[in-house]
């Protein structure tokens, strides 16, 4: 393991410890539509914030509870102290830290943790993904209609909308689909096996890039909606278990998103 690896695990852990602590006893405010934020995201953001930059502290710290520090920077630690916000308010027990670590750009560490199942999902580049230590690999899925596949909605869905026309799709060819509230979380379950993909359009860098990573590592396949490399400033993936699975998928996806 990594002294990258080991402090962001580190550092989850002390955000996981704040987010659990805080249960029942934060006030609630909204920040726009359906976007609930409470103390407990930037409590949480705090221990993750000291935890990386007193061990780094020249290494940019991007995070939805913040402005972006020094964000330019080689490194650069891509934070969400609490993804799963609106689970998090009703106690709906599935809610997540995640944190990535990026050099010029691109995640070379990722760590996923679910704080209340203490289930942590790790990833280093060409080091593979793993689940409390343990390897994980996606699933051999290879058809649609074989795969449970969860998706990601924009805070408050707009009707006609590209992403009811996708979920519409996915429900007609899929075997079945899951909306969870955890981006991160979601890729997760893809690199466990316990998805067969995933897609969202309305994400943020730090919802998904640990858990591409992680993803990836874990043998899944992860692209922008067209098939090109993502682009964490656009960071809308589409993942899934395995090469056949994904083409499929991510034709149907598009084809749903296209303007008829």
């Amino acid at each position: 393991m990594s002294d990258y690896l080991a402090l962001s695990q580190r550092a989850a852990q002390a955000g996981g410890k704040v987010l659990l602590s805080w249960i029942g006893r934060f006030g609630v405010r909204e920040k726009g539509p359906a976007d609930l934020v409470t103390e407990a995201d930037w409590a949480s953001q705090e221990a993750i914030r000291e935890v990386l930059l007193t061990a780094f502290p020249n290494h940019g710290f991007v995070s939805e509870e913040a402005d972006a520090l020094n964000a330019s920077a080689e490194y650069c630690w891509v934070v969400d102290p609490l993804d799963g916000t609106t689970n998090y308010v009703h106690q709906l027990p599935h809610y997540a830290v995640s944190i990535a670590l990026l050099h010029h750009g691109q995640p070379i560490v990722g760590v996923v943790l679910d704080p209340v199942h203490e289930e942590c999902f790790t990833a280093e580049k060409g080091r593979g993904a793993r689940l409390n230590g343990q390897p994980i690999h996606a699933s051999s899925v290879p058809e649609l209609s074989q795969a449970l596949v969860a998706a990601s909605f924009s805070a408050k869905v707009q009707a006609p909308s590209a992403e009811l026309d996708q979920f519409i799709a996915a429900l007609l060819e899929c075997q079945a689909v899951r909306r969870t509230g955890s981006a991160a979380l979601n890729l997760c379950y893809v690199a466990a096996g316990r998805f067969d993909g995933f897609w969202a359009m309305s994400t943020k860098a730090w919802d998904v890039a640990a858990g591409v990573l992680i993803v990836e590592e874990a043998g899944g396949v992860v692209s922008a909606l067209d098939g090109s490399k993502l682009d964490l400033k656009v960071p809308h993936p589409v993942a899934s278990a395995t090469r056949q699975l994904h083409e499929q998928f991510r034709e149907l996806l598009q084809k749903a998103a296209s303007p008829s």
